[in-house]
């Protein structure tokens, strides 16, 4: 017996009466900001992969003299 498609909409409307349609909003917001701030961190490390292999040397460098 799995979920009946009534069964999702009465989940859905007491979602929204407990919480609102506001807060609702805000929630799935900050869901995309963290989807794009992972993405674009997901991007800045392929591009610093994508070095210059002596580029990657100075940075192993740098980090192992801190």
């Amino acid at each position: 017996m799995g979920l009946s498609f009534w069964h999702i909409i009465i989940v859905v409307i007491v979602v929204v009466l407990l919480f609102g349609r506001g807060k609702i909003s805000d929630l799935m917001g900050d869901v995309a900001k963290g989807i794009k701030s992972f993405k674009k961190g997901m991007s800045d490390d392929q591009t610093s992969d994508n070095k210059d292999p002596k580029d990657k040397d100075k940075d192993q460098n740098s980090k192992s003299n801190h």
